[in-house]
């Protein structure tokens, strides 16, 4: 029987090499290309107190939440699901001063209570850009833009982006659609329930179903209902030239605190779509403590997934020393970019290991 002292809690696991190094490896990559775009690094907390964690974004978290109690002040604590609220606080606090738009990045661990419906896990490493201070085209292009060529040089290929829009369907409610049952009217267009559309208020949302697919043919669409919305879109899809563009105005699974545009990252490894998006982003407010509220765009790509697919993988050389080898040796060894393996005992295995040092030369493993 299974020593439960040896399980791990639900949605965790242990990550063993060389998955591990993997997945640095691929975190220090999509770092390094939002560096590559201006994008300064900030390292907040895992913890933080319940009642502020959400606030900056005005997004309630609910179940997604770790609790704990603070055991020297007796204060509720939550283990962050998401970083992109931390950067919020950030930027409205410490930065408030900087100039904008500020340019953000981060990398880190996120928890969340329950797991997500396409994966089992609890645990994600999470790294993103957040851009504070503006949300038009160029800034929701730039941090495409920027995904695109980090995710690129992770190994992802066959790159697409899926555009949504989720204050569209609460602004048409107002006018000219008005519903008397908004939270029905959601739940139809989330399940594409042409059934539940048929009733005579909910009718005209029916073409935002139809206004769902290939950029190039959803945005004609999309201008009769929302003429300005779709021609903002349609200036965003202008200017990322080689990427496959998808339009779904009703989808806001997940985008509970965005604005006027939203996106999914989709890829494939080797050939093979990966079965989920791999990032998500979009334009949102930053609450500020004075209560005014600040125009930001971001983007969050999930490392995890990229592990599991492979990538990451490092061919880097480990040699076996021998009991015995000359510490000068090793340290040369490891100048010329080996990794060294040094035997403690005349036993040790030089399992592992893709060559061995004879005392002259290192030899392939056979």
């Amino acid at each position: 029987m299974t020593d439960r002292v040896a399980l791990l809690p639900s949605g965790f696991r242990d990550r063993l090499p060389p998955a591990a190094e993997a997945a640095s490896a691929l975190t220090r990559t999509l770092v390094d290309g939002f560096a590559a775009r201006g994008y300064e690094r900030v390292s907040p907390p895992l913890v933080e107190h319940e009642a502020g964690l959400a606030s900056w974004l005005g997004k309630p978290l609910g179940g997604a939440l770790f609790r704990t109690t603070d055991p020297t002040t007796g204060e509720g604590l939550a283990l962050r699901p998401d970083i992109t609220g931390q950067v919020a606080r950030i930027a409205a606090t410490r930065l408030a001063a900087a100039p904008r738009p500020l340019r953000l990045a981060y990398a880190g661990p996120v928890l969340r209570g329950r797991a997500g419906q396409l994966s089992p896990e609890r645990e994600l490493t999470q790294t993103g850009a957040e851009l504070i201070g503006t949300d038009d085209v160029a800034a929701l292009a730039e941090l495409i833009t920027t995904a695109v060529e980090a995710l690129t040089a992770a190994g992802v290929s066959g790159l697409s982006v899926d555009l949504t829009t989720p204050d569209l369907v609460a602004e048409l409610a107002a006018v000219p659609w008005p519903v008397s049952d908004l939270p029905g009217l959601l739940a139809a267009l989330d399940g594409k329930d042409w059934g539940l559309l048929e009733i005579r208020e909910r009718a005209p949302y029916r073409a935002l179903l139809e206004a769902a697919g290939e950029a190039a043919n959803a945005l004609p669409l999309l201008a009769k209902i929302a003429p300005d919305l779709s021609a903002r879109l349609a200036a965003l899809a202008a200017l990322l030239p080689g990427v496959r563009i998808t339009i779904d105005p009703t989808e806001r699974h997940g985008f509970e605190y965005h604005s006027w545009c939203a996106f999914s990252l989709f890829g494939h490894v080797n050939g093979q779509p990966l079965r989920a998006e791999i990032g998500r982003g979009g334009a949102y407010r930053v609450r500020h403590p004075d209560g005014t509220e600040e125009r930001a765009a971001g983007v969050s790509l999930y490392v995890d997934m990229l592990v599991d697919a492979g990538l990451g993988a490092s061919a880097r050389r480990r040699i076996f020393l021998p009991e015995g080898t000359l510490t000068e040796t090793g340290a040369q060894l490891r100048a010329d970019g080996w990794a060294t393996v040094q035997a403690l005992s005349p036993d040790d295995s030089a399992e592992g290991c893709s060559h061995v040092w004879n005392g002259r030369e290192a030899v392939a493993k056979g």
